[in-house]
């Protein structure tokens, strides 16, 4: 099992569940769960900002405190057969 292979298992299933591809898409954190024989990671990604919050005393042409993405956690269980068996959002 390599990282390449949990990244790779983790963004199909949650792309698949979210109808799209994911901007950004990282793996944070792998670790091995020998008593359950899984993989606990974590994956971000970004999503468009639907309520920016823009500072209204910066000039029109100053706009660079405007969030347009947030950042997602997921925290992800994927066994040894490459399946993911759990998901949580993971702040």
């Amino acid at each position: 099992m390599n990282l390449r292979s949990l990244y790779q298992a983790a963004k199909k299933e949650l792309e698949a569940l979210n109808g799209g591809e994911f901007v950004d898409f990282r793996l944070e954190q792998a670790e091995r769960n020998d008593k359950d024989n899984l993989w606990e990671i974590v994956v971000s990604y970004l999503v468009e900002n639907k309520n920016p919050v823009v500072n209204r005393s910066l000039s029109p042409l100053s706009m660079s405190d405007v969030h347009k993405y947030n950042r997602i956690y997921k925290s992800v269980k994927i066994d040894d057969n490459m399946e993911v068996v759990g998901l949580r959002i993971f702040s």
